[in-house]
């Protein structure tokens, strides 16, 4: 095998996006933060992964895998497909998950080591793999934390595929799990078909920090699979979080991931000194990331300015290094009776807090939806609409074109669909939280 040189880590910077004057009085300071990450180098599957990174695969194999039969054979051949895509040196286990989990390769326990021999170990061990009993994701997932907790890999992931709603096991039981494996290993989670249930696949991704979508046809699996793999392989730091200091004096009210996708990140703060906090931003490879972050400071008279939050991107000690400031930006307040300096809206914050609000207002008019009600629907799906097309959210657009027909984009005015496939409706609800990134002004 040809040599490779290691991948260089990523170079991270943090820049803040705001309007800094507030009115006499004014207390509500608001940022968005853009976190990039560059220069990590490119990765393949020759590229030595030097241990870095260990991987769990959870498959789906309760009875309804087979109704169609195409489930469990897309499944199994997606699988195969993210195991090729594996670098060589990654630790990974392949978990069949029903109302047990089962190790499906290399078993006692274990992890296996990416190379040849491995992974057509693992392909012939998934030609075995078969549909038949219930569903209980809280033991998959335990399963999984288990497996990677004997890995000293700092980049620890899981995979997690299910057809079918959590039906095995009590909702506090799946909670718990994901309680216990938050801040161990991130998790992309994905249903397969129509019959899972959304909450439950989006609430999994949400908890462990990863990504949630629907395949509906089978036939997209290894597509989806590979994609999600090389993803994984391209991550090289991990457990990197957003700390937020503050003066005395001053709330956070919210920090929310606003791009790619929208995810509340407020009640996951670690205390780590006085006036200061961490966030989870999860594990890191070429790209970037916005955060809208919401403080509140004392009121005070014209003239005068403070430092509202400083906003530092840490990497935790790991290994006998000590703790990494990687980069840092400052939010600031200044107080003006210039009225249109204080009351103009920073274009970042403006176009994040609509798509925010976008993601909700999809959530609850297809809630209302289902409850009967037209008229919340209609008026909720309707501002949807307008929100999108007003941000130029052309994806989302066309997914809520099919669940309603747009009269007027730009005044938000639908008609509800009489009838809608569930596989479009499913996959507006799993994709409401993906955002369009900022326009250049």
């Amino acid at each position: 095998m040809a040599n490779f040189a290691k991948p260089s880590a990523p170079r991270f910077s943090v820049d803040v996006y705001q309007n800094e004057f507030l009115p006499e009085g004014g207390r509500d300071v608001h940022a968005i933060v853009t976190v990039t990450a560059t220069g990590g180098g490119s990765v393949t599957r020759g590229t030595p992964a030097d241990g870095t990174a260990a991987v769990v695969i959870m498959v789906d194999c309760s009875g309804s895998m087979e109704y169609p039969a195409e489930k469990m054979r897309g499944a199994r051949e997606a699988t195969a497909a993210a195991v090729d895509t594996l670098r060589d040196g990654t630790a990974f286990a392949v978990i069949a998950g029903t109302h047990v989990a089962k190790e499906v390769y290399p078993g006692l326990g274990r992890l296996a080591v990416a190379g040849p021999a491995t992974r057509a170990e693992a392909k012939e061990a998934l030609r075995g793999l078969s549909a038949g009993g219930g569903t209980a994701i809280g033991t998959w997932l335990r399963l999984a934390d288990g497996l990677l907790r004997g890995s000293t890999a700092a980049i620890r992931h899981g995979i997690l595929l299910t057809d079918g709603r959590n039906e095995h096991e009590e909702p506090a039981v799946l909670r718990a799990a994901l309680d216990a494996c938050a801040g161990r290993f991130t998790c992309d989670a994905r249903g397969v078909g129509t019959d899972w249930e959304v909450k439950e696949v989006t609430g999994i991704a949400s908890a462990l920090l990863g990504s949630a979508d629907i395949v509906a046809d089978p036939a997209h699996l290894t597509e989806d699979f590979t994609r999600m793999m090389e993803k994984v392989m391209g991550k090289e730091v991990a457990d990197v979080s957003l700390r937020l200091w503050t003066p005395v004096g001053v709330e956070i009210q919210y920090v929310k991931q606003v791009a790619p996708t929208v995810q509340d990140l407020t009640d996951r703060r670690t205390d780590t000194g006085p006036r200061a906090g961490d966030y989870p931003t999860g594990s890191w490879g070429d790209e970037s990331r916005e955060y809208h972050v919401c403080v509140r400071v004392p009121g005070a008279a014209v003239g005068q300015e403070m430092l509202a939050s400083r906003a530092t991107l840490v990497r935790p000690a790991t290994g006998g290094e000590p703790e990494a400031v990687l980069a840092q930006g400052l939010v600031r307040a200044v107080w003006t009776n210039d009225v249109a300096a204080s009351t103009a809206i920073n274009p970042q914050v403006a176009h994040y807090t609509g798509q925010a609000e976008l993601a909700q207002a999809i959530q609850q008019g297809l809630e209302a939806r289902k409850l009967g009600d037209v008229d919340g629907a209609t008026a909720k799906l309707g501002r949807a609409v307008q929100l999108a097309s007003v941000s130029g959210n052309a994806d989302t657009a066309r997914l809520l074109s099919k669940v309603v027909d747009v009269v007027d984009a730009v005044a938000g005015t639908v008609r509800l669909k009489a009838k809608v496939a569930d596989a479009d409706e499913m996959t507006l609800e799993t994709r409401s939280t993906q955002t369009v990134r900022v326009k250049k002004f």
